[in-house]
Protein backbone atom coordinates (compact mmCIF):
# COMPACT_ATOMS: atom_id res chain seq x y z
CA UNK A 1 0.00 0.00 0.00
CA UNK A 2 1.23 3.44 -0.90
CA UNK A 3 1.89 5.80 1.71
CA UNK A 4 -0.28 7.57 3.39
CA UNK A 5 1.38 11.92 2.62
CA UNK A 6 -1.38 15.26 2.47
CA UNK A 7 0.17 15.34 -0.38
CA UNK A 8 0.59 12.31 -2.55
CA UNK A 9 -2.25 12.35 -4.32
CA UNK A 10 -1.26 16.14 -5.38
CA UNK A 11 2.04 14.63 -6.72
CA UNK A 12 1.55 12.03 -8.04
CA UNK A 13 -1.53 13.64 -10.05
CA UNK A 14 0.63 16.30 -10.88
CA UNK A 15 3.28 14.31 -12.47
CA UNK A 16 1.18 12.09 -14.27
CA UNK A 17 0.10 15.28 -16.12
CA UNK A 18 3.00 16.41 -16.65
CA UNK A 19 4.10 13.23 -18.24
CA UNK A 20 0.93 13.29 -20.07
CA UNK A 21 -0.32 10.07 -18.66
CA UNK A 22 -3.71 11.42 -18.39
CA UNK A 23 -5.41 12.61 -21.04
CA UNK A 24 -7.35 15.95 -20.98
CA UNK A 25 -11.10 15.17 -20.32
CA UNK A 26 -9.92 12.09 -17.89
CA UNK A 27 -12.50 11.62 -15.10
CA UNK A 28 -10.40 11.71 -11.97
CA UNK A 29 -12.49 9.68 -8.94
CA UNK A 30 -12.78 11.05 -5.83
CA UNK A 31 -13.61 7.51 -4.81
CA UNK A 32 -10.35 5.98 -6.58
CA UNK A 33 -8.03 8.01 -6.12
CA UNK A 34 -9.11 7.40 -2.19
CA UNK A 35 -8.65 4.05 -2.62
CA UNK A 36 -5.26 3.98 -4.92
CA UNK A 37 -3.29 5.98 -2.16
CA UNK A 38 -5.25 4.89 0.84
CA UNK A 39 -6.53 8.21 1.70
CA UNK A 40 -9.75 9.82 3.02
CA UNK A 41 -11.77 11.63 0.34
CA UNK A 42 -11.22 14.94 2.00
CA UNK A 43 -7.36 14.66 1.22
CA UNK A 44 -8.27 13.87 -2.57
CA UNK A 45 -10.89 16.48 -2.74
CA UNK A 46 -7.78 19.45 -1.19
CA UNK A 47 -5.65 18.02 -3.65
CA UNK A 48 -7.76 18.39 -6.63
CA UNK A 49 -8.68 21.78 -5.03
CA UNK A 50 -4.97 22.95 -5.55
CA UNK A 51 -5.08 21.17 -8.82
CA UNK A 52 -7.50 23.42 -9.80
CA UNK A 53 -5.73 26.62 -8.62
CA UNK A 54 -3.15 25.82 -11.05
CA UNK A 55 -5.20 25.41 -13.92
CA UNK A 56 -4.49 21.75 -14.42
CA UNK A 57 -7.17 20.18 -13.18
CA UNK A 58 -11.41 21.47 -13.68
CA UNK A 59 -13.82 21.09 -11.03
CA UNK A 60 -17.58 20.74 -12.22
CA UNK A 61 -20.11 20.82 -9.53
CA UNK A 62 -22.33 18.09 -8.94
CA UNK A 63 -20.20 16.48 -11.71
CA UNK A 64 -16.67 16.01 -10.38
CA UNK A 65 -13.18 16.91 -11.14
CA UNK A 66 -11.57 16.10 -14.34
CA UNK A 67 -8.28 16.78 -16.42
CA UNK A 68 -8.82 20.13 -18.03
CA UNK A 69 -8.93 20.67 -21.26
CA UNK A 70 -6.97 23.94 -23.14
CA UNK A 71 -8.76 25.89 -25.97
CA UNK A 72 -6.53 27.51 -28.50
CA UNK A 73 -6.75 30.62 -27.55
CA UNK A 74 -6.21 29.52 -23.87
CA UNK A 75 -3.07 27.76 -25.69
CA UNK A 76 -1.88 30.84 -26.90
CA UNK A 77 -1.99 33.12 -23.78
CA UNK A 78 -0.45 30.64 -21.87
CA UNK A 79 2.43 30.30 -24.44
CA UNK A 80 2.42 33.96 -23.95
CA UNK A 81 2.88 33.96 -20.42
CA UNK A 82 5.36 31.60 -20.38
CA UNK A 83 7.77 33.74 -22.57
CA UNK A 84 7.42 36.58 -20.22
CA UNK A 85 8.19 34.57 -17.37
CA UNK A 86 11.27 32.72 -18.90
CA UNK A 87 12.91 35.33 -20.15
CA UNK A 88 12.98 36.24 -16.36
CA UNK A 89 13.99 33.43 -15.12
CA UNK A 90 16.49 32.76 -17.69
CA UNK A 91 18.38 36.47 -16.93
CA UNK A 92 18.50 35.54 -13.52
CA UNK A 93 19.60 32.28 -13.16
CA UNK A 94 22.71 33.51 -16.11
CA UNK A 95 23.44 35.73 -12.82
CA UNK A 96 22.35 33.19 -9.78
CA UNK A 97 23.85 30.39 -11.05
CA UNK A 98 26.81 27.84 -9.37
CA UNK A 99 28.80 25.07 -10.67
CA UNK A 100 26.81 23.01 -8.65
CA UNK A 101 23.53 24.19 -10.69
CA UNK A 102 25.04 23.77 -13.91
CA UNK A 103 26.03 19.87 -13.30
CA UNK A 104 22.64 19.51 -12.41
CA UNK A 105 21.02 20.91 -15.91
CA UNK A 106 23.49 18.50 -17.58
CA UNK A 107 22.58 15.53 -15.75
CA UNK A 108 18.60 16.08 -16.29
CA UNK A 109 19.51 16.25 -19.81
CA UNK A 110 21.40 13.77 -19.84
CA UNK A 111 18.34 11.41 -18.35
CA UNK A 112 16.09 13.00 -21.10
CA UNK A 113 18.04 12.26 -23.52
CA UNK A 114 18.66 8.60 -22.18
CA UNK A 115 14.36 8.38 -21.59
CA UNK A 116 13.66 9.63 -25.25
CA UNK A 117 16.44 7.26 -26.86
CA UNK A 118 15.05 4.22 -24.99
CA UNK A 119 11.39 5.04 -26.12
CA UNK A 120 10.40 5.79 -22.52
CA UNK A 121 8.28 9.29 -24.00
CA UNK A 122 6.37 9.96 -20.40
CA UNK A 123 9.94 9.95 -18.41
CA UNK A 124 11.42 12.18 -20.97
CA UNK A 125 8.87 14.39 -20.96
CA UNK A 126 8.65 15.13 -17.14
CA UNK A 127 12.58 15.59 -17.73
CA UNK A 128 11.97 18.35 -20.02
CA UNK A 129 9.61 20.04 -17.15
CA UNK A 130 12.13 19.36 -14.68
CA UNK A 131 14.98 20.69 -16.77
CA UNK A 132 12.87 24.37 -16.85
CA UNK A 133 11.84 23.76 -12.98
CA UNK A 134 15.50 23.62 -12.52
CA UNK A 135 16.02 26.69 -13.87
CA UNK A 136 13.58 28.49 -12.24
CA UNK A 137 15.10 27.41 -9.36
CA UNK A 138 18.27 28.48 -9.89
CA UNK A 139 16.68 31.88 -10.60
CA UNK A 140 15.35 32.09 -6.97
CA UNK A 141 12.96 34.60 -6.90
CA UNK A 142 9.58 32.67 -5.35
CA UNK A 143 6.82 34.38 -7.05
CA UNK A 144 8.10 33.35 -10.65
CA UNK A 145 8.54 29.93 -9.76
CA UNK A 146 5.28 29.82 -8.50
CA UNK A 147 3.38 31.03 -11.22
CA UNK A 148 6.29 28.75 -13.60
CA UNK A 149 5.39 25.93 -11.93
CA UNK A 150 1.26 26.20 -13.47
CA UNK A 151 2.64 26.62 -16.59
CA UNK A 152 4.47 24.07 -17.23
CA UNK A 153 2.16 21.29 -16.57
CA UNK A 154 -0.65 23.42 -18.62
CA UNK A 155 1.54 23.24 -21.89
CA UNK A 156 1.87 19.80 -21.59
CA UNK A 157 -2.03 19.38 -21.70
CA UNK A 158 -1.57 21.79 -24.84
CA UNK A 159 1.11 19.32 -26.31
CA UNK A 160 -1.55 15.99 -25.71
CA UNK A 161 -4.25 18.35 -27.21
CA UNK A 162 -2.26 20.45 -30.15
CA UNK A 163 0.88 18.24 -31.00
CA UNK A 164 0.75 17.34 -35.07
CA UNK A 165 1.32 13.67 -35.50
CA UNK A 166 4.28 12.32 -36.31
CA UNK A 167 6.36 14.97 -34.60
CA UNK A 168 9.11 14.08 -31.89
CA UNK A 169 8.77 16.34 -28.60
CA UNK A 170 12.63 15.60 -28.08
CA UNK A 171 14.23 18.51 -27.03
CA UNK A 172 17.53 17.34 -25.30
CA UNK A 173 19.70 19.46 -27.84
CA UNK A 174 17.94 22.36 -27.10
CA UNK A 175 18.45 22.05 -23.39
CA UNK A 176 22.06 21.24 -23.55
CA UNK A 177 22.77 24.55 -25.65
CA UNK A 178 20.85 26.62 -22.84
CA UNK A 179 22.72 25.14 -20.30
CA UNK A 180 25.89 25.93 -22.16
CA UNK A 181 24.61 30.32 -22.58
CA UNK A 182 23.68 29.96 -18.96
CA UNK A 183 27.25 28.86 -18.12
CA UNK A 184 29.16 31.20 -20.49
CA UNK A 185 27.19 34.22 -18.65
CA UNK A 186 25.44 35.61 -21.52
CA UNK A 187 22.09 36.68 -21.14
CA UNK A 188 21.00 37.79 -24.71
CA UNK A 189 22.15 34.51 -26.06
CA UNK A 190 20.33 32.67 -23.09
CA UNK A 191 17.18 34.97 -23.52
CA UNK A 192 17.39 34.14 -27.38
CA UNK A 193 18.04 30.76 -27.00
CA UNK A 194 14.96 29.81 -24.77
CA UNK A 195 12.37 32.54 -26.77
CA UNK A 196 13.82 30.17 -30.12
CA UNK A 197 13.34 26.98 -27.47
CA UNK A 198 9.48 27.75 -26.82
CA UNK A 199 8.48 28.87 -30.76
CA UNK A 200 9.98 25.60 -31.38
CA UNK A 201 7.75 23.59 -29.18
CA UNK A 202 4.66 25.56 -30.45
CA UNK A 203 5.67 25.20 -34.00
CA UNK A 204 5.28 21.08 -33.56
CA UNK A 205 1.34 21.88 -32.39
CA UNK A 206 -1.59 22.50 -34.22
CA UNK A 207 -3.08 25.81 -33.23
CA UNK A 208 -4.35 27.18 -36.18
CA UNK A 209 -7.64 25.75 -35.75
CA UNK A 210 -7.44 23.34 -38.49
CA UNK A 211 -8.66 19.77 -35.72
CA UNK A 212 -8.69 16.40 -36.78
CA UNK A 213 -12.09 14.96 -38.10
CA UNK A 214 -14.25 11.73 -36.98
CA UNK A 215 -15.70 11.86 -40.55
CA UNK A 216 -13.89 9.52 -43.05
CA UNK A 217 -15.74 11.28 -46.15
CA UNK A 218 -14.14 14.63 -45.03
CA UNK A 219 -10.58 13.02 -44.33
CA UNK A 220 -10.25 10.86 -47.49
CA UNK A 221 -12.04 13.98 -49.49
CA UNK A 222 -8.90 14.20 -51.34
CA UNK A 223 -8.36 10.47 -52.57
CA UNK A 224 -8.14 9.65 -56.35
CA UNK A 225 -10.74 7.12 -56.90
Amino acid sequence: MVAKSKDLVYEHVYEAILEQKLAPGTRLSEESLAEIFDVSRAIVRRSLLKLSHQQVVQLRPNKGAIVASVSIAQSKQIFFARRVVERAIIELAVHNHTAADLQSLIEIVEQEKACFTRGDRSSGIRLSGEFHFKIAEIAANSQLKSFHRSLVPQTSLIIAQYEKRGISHCSYDEHLQLVKVIAAGSVDKAVQLMMCHLDHIEDKLNLDGLASSEDLHQVFSKVKR
